[in-house]
């Protein structure tokens, strides 16, 4: 700790930029990358796991694999299935980026499984917040903070995360649904107590998964119909979709804009992939910007730039109200604008 301390001291008096880097697998999201690299991965372990309580404590470095592995010989899981969109993926740059898979919308997303941080603010002090279990996290909860914040707000050391009991029982039933019916089936089955995991519909195809116990899946089936799909085949599809291997993502060159948007939201176009009930929609276009944001705030919801080349407009502006209290943040915790400048575009 004391040799990252020391850097972030010498850069913040030099006014120099640091960009916090772990894996690296997400280094396409978000602004342009600036500064040198403040190398993570060798701060790696799990510090404490604890399965009868479900939390797990580990070091920002430590591979999302590893923690995923250890996890399963427990038959436990990160519940939010964090993408790793490669290899070398770690557990800070998955709580840095803030993204969720296909079970988000039933689950919750990483903020809500984050449970403390210990990290290093702009000044090289170690600061702590949170606890191991949910009830040390009471009011003012600064460790969600770091989720989606890309690594501006500070180096984080170590987290603290909830887990969770992996279902005894996963199905997934497929259906021959129109975007705009697929929309509708979802928003039904939502407002029905069916123990839905993830949801996506692509090109005429819509899946949907269950999972929990037997006699609760098997009900689901029935209620349901549908077709069965074979349970290899649905662990890869899901899986693709968490990963962005699926040929949806793969075999477009086209910018990818994620919308997110009320799950009751229209299909604004048949070659959108939707996920999470309606509530989060894939597109690739090479309309500007200028177009998809309107879009997507008709919708009711906003338009981030996913994958593309246009690296200053990837976020949807914000009101001036949360910008200032997002700036606030910056200034309290990094006042001299040493980590990830860039990343989150305005600040």
């Amino acid at each position: 700790m004391k040799e990252f301390a020391d850097i972030i001291i010498e850069a913040a008096a030099r006014n120099q930029a640091l960009r916090i880097r772990g894996g690296g697998t997400k280094d396409f999201y978000g602004g342009p990358l600036m500064g040198e690299i403040l190398d993570t991965r060798n701060h790696q372990g799990i510090i404490n796991y604890e399965p009868s309580e479900l939390y797990l404590t580990a070091r920002a470095g430590t591979p999302l694999g590893e923690i995923e592995a250890t996890l399963a010989e427990h038959d436990q899981m990160l519940a939010f299935e964090p993408p790793h969109f490669g290899a070398g993926a770690t557990l800070g740059g998955a709580v840095a980026a803030g993204l969720a898979g296909p079970r988000r919308a039933s689950s919750g997303g990483l903020r809500d499984f984050m449970l403390g941080v210990v990290m290093l603010d702009g000044r090289g002090q170690r600061l702590s917040f949170g606890g191991q279990v949910m009830k040390n996290v009471a009011g003012f909860d600064v460790s969600r903070l770091m989720c989606g914040a890309l690594g501006t707000l500070g180096l984080m050391l170590e987290i603290s995360i909830k887990v969770l009991p992996r279902p005894r029982a996963e199905v997934t039933l497929q259906f021959e649904l129109s975007a705009s019916q697929a929309i509708e089936r979802f928003n039904g089955w939502a407002g029905q107590p069916l123990p839905i995991s993830a949801t996506s519909a692509l090109a005429g195809c819509a899946r949907v998964r269950l999972s929990g116990g037997d006699a609760a899946v098997k009900a689901a089936c029935q209620t349901l119909g549908g077709e069965r799909v074979d349970d290899t085949e649905a662990h890869i599809h899901w899986a693709s979709l968490r990963e962005h291997t699926h040929p949806f993502f793969t075999e477009s060159a086209e910018p990818l804009w994620r919308i997110a948007s009320p799950p009751t939201a229209p299909a604004f176009s048949d070659e959108q992939l939707i996920e999470w009930g309606g509530g989060q929609r894939w597109w690739h276009t090479r309309a500007p910007d200028t177009i998809v944001r309107p879009l997507s705030q008709a919708l009711g919801g906003h338009a981030t730039l996913f994958r593309g080349e246009d690296k200053p407009k990837v976020f949807a502006p914000i009101d001036p109200v949360s910008l200032g209290i997002q700036r606030k943040l910056k200034a309290a915790f990094d006042p001299a604008n040493v980590f990830n400048r860039g990343r989150l575009g305005d600040l």
